[in-house]
């Protein structure tokens, strides 16, 4: 065996090996003392035998007292070790505020989330200046936002900042087998912050994936379950609480991807979590630094214009920019080359909105099916979407899709109108229509197609009032999500039904037949697209605007990109 296997093996299970250890050798001695015994019995005389056989019952009294007094202090022992010591502790990792090193300008990307925690800093940092005014400091803060926004990056951030013990835990540590063994982790984890605190002049507790604990409480189920999870959170309330009555200079922070209304209420009224600070995905300009910082720390072409890349990556979180960054970087040495490229970070954007390339080799048959198909999407979202531009179409195979066409805002979209809606259909339509005209019948490659396009068409009709009936309101609030999640019907009548799936439907042929007319009118861009796309396997934003200038359809005042 390997020894690097090995020493990871040990340490994993080294309380296993430990005990198995231990046993073999009891059992072993254990043996030999029986197999001894038996041997100097036989070799006694007789009247000797008949004194041992006399003596047995008073020994066998002997060795069960004496092994019920052991059981009984090595019960105890591992009730304390599970409930008060270290099974409790195991699991918790304790990390210095000097061990986090991320700085306060390492922070970057969320502008607008610094101002509203640097306040929170400064009162940690000054608790005299807020005593002045008689105020009191913020215990708990919690932070709610999508994954790879920042949350955790951020609470290391005030650590380093404030110079305080950071103490980290995650929600899923305080989850244990025992019952009441989430809730002495809990106990613990708070006692060393106020030992901490008293030693260090304050401490800073972060709790991530707190929904893990922090769920509304349940009923008592089998085994004990639902009192083991509500001793949890009852803890933490009381910790909380006993955080005020003490007065000590320790903050809570607490990080979730959940929404806080599905958060136990208890939690979320004033005086526990006073302070809620929503994380949310980057803007342009917050984009625009994170690429900027990111791409500080390698080497790359001067000439990359971060903008560029901001304008690109709309919807990205921090994580994905710094993913993006990464894989660009790891493409540039697999190419042997020094520095990143703009083709490196694009093939790294590839990457990471639609996956690796896949080892499906296609037919000559399918490639031309599958250029037709992406070509109608492309050329659908061109003419007819609003606000997105398209920025890619290829037939390489990526993470399931033999083909893909990507396209995106210039900038962010927060609502999203009934024009913008219509032009999604239409484009997710578009494939079915390039493939009837082209090859007189249809593929089942369509069927994620007309998924999306029915559930927005439906969702227009039944949640946004959007039918040609006009048959107005949210009709999914008729009946609770878990009955409709079960097929359950709506409280609405059957008449109102049918016409509410009529408009459905209607949208989605007045979509169908104006995807049909725009396609048949440009036959000869469709044929010419979709041949380039057969021999280029891929086409980038600019190649893109080249073919529709070619045929004039050229967007007035649209932005003109690379990709």
């Amino acid at each position: 065996m390997d020894t690097r296997k090995l020493k990871k093996f040990i340490k994993l299970h080294w309380i296993k090996l430990t005990l198995l250890i231990i046993g073999s050798i009891l059992l072993i001695l254990v043996t030999y003392m029986v197999i001894l015994g038996i041997k100097s019995f036989i070799t006694l005389e007789s009247f000797y035998k008949k004194m041992t056989l006399a003596g047995i019952p008073i020994q066998l009294l002997f060795s069960i007292v004496t092994a019920f007094i052991f059981a009984t202090i090595y019960t105890f022992m591992w009730i304390h070790m599970i409930y008060g010591g270290g099974l409790a502790k195991l699991g918790q990792k304790k990390i210095k505020s000097t061990q986090v090193n991320v700085k306060w300008e390492d922070v970057v990307g969320m502008e607008s989330v610094k101002k509203e925690v640097a306040e929170v800093v400064n009162l940690i940092k000054d608790r005299a200046y807020l005593r002045k005014i008689g105020g009191k400091i913020i215990k708990g803060v919690l932070m709610v936002g999508p994954p790879g926004c920042g949350k955790t990056y951020l609470a290391k951030a005030i650590a380093t900042e404030t110079g305080l013990p950071f103490l980290a835990a995650v929600g899923s540590e305080f989850i244990g087998m025992f019952v009441g063994q989430g809730a002495a982790r809990m106990k613990n984890l708070f006692k060393e912050a106020r030992t901490l605190a008293e030693l260090q002049g304050g401490c800073i507790i972060f709790i991530d994936e707190i929904d893990s604990i922090a769920r509304p409480r349940v009923g008592v189920t089998g085994l004990g379950g639902g009192i083991s999870y509500n001793a949890t959170i009852n803890q933490l309330l009381t910790e909380l609480d006993g955080l005020r009555q003490e007065e000590n200079n320790i903050v809570v922070i607490a990080a979730t991807n959940v929404k806080e209304d599905e958060l136990d209420p208890a939690l979320m009224r004033a005086g526990r979590f006073d302070r809620k600070i929503y994380v949310g995905k980057p803007g342009l300009e917050d984009r625009r630094k994170l690429f900027a910082y990111y791409l500080k720390k390698t080497n790359y072409e001067t000439s990359i214009d971060c903008s560029i890349l901001a304008r690109k990556t709309v919807g990205f979180s921090p994580a994905d920019i710094a993913n993006m960054v990464r894989e660009a970087s790891l493409i540039a040495v697999r190419n042997q080359r020094e520095k990143i490229i703009y083709k490196d970070l694009s093939e790294a954007y590839d990457r990471v909105v639609f996956g690796l390339k896949s080892e499906i080799t296609l037919s000559e048959r399918e490639k031309v099916w599958v250029a037709y198909h992406e070509a109608g999407h492309a050329i659908i979202a061109y003419l007819t979407h609003p606000t997105d531009d398209v920025i890619k179409a290829s037939i390489i195979p990526r993470k399931g899709a033999l083909g893909y066409t990507g396209q995106r805002p210039p900038e962010e979209i927060h609502i999203y109108n009934k024009e913008h809606l219509l032009a999604n259909i239409k484009t997710y339509l578009a494939s079915f229509v390039a493939e009837k005209l082209k090859f007189g019948t249809t593929s089942a490659g369509v069927d994620q197609d007309f998924a999306y396009a029915l559930q927005l068409a439906h969702q227009m009709v039944w949640r946004w009032g959007m039918g040609e009936s006009g048959l107005l309101g949210n009709f999914y609030t008729l009946g609770s999500s878990s009955l409709w999640s079960q097929n359950f019907p709506l409280n609405i009548s059957e008449k109102t039904k049918e016409k509410l799936d009529e408009d459905t439907q209607k949208i989605i042929q007045t979509c169908l037949k104006d995807v049909e007319e725009i396609l048949t009118r440009e036959r000869e861009l469709l044929e010419y697209f979709a041949q380039e796309l057969l021999k280029k396997e891929e086409l980038e934003y600019d190649e893109i605007i080249e073919i529709f200038k070619k045929y004039g359809k050229e967007k007035p005042n649209k932005d003109s990109l690379p990709a």
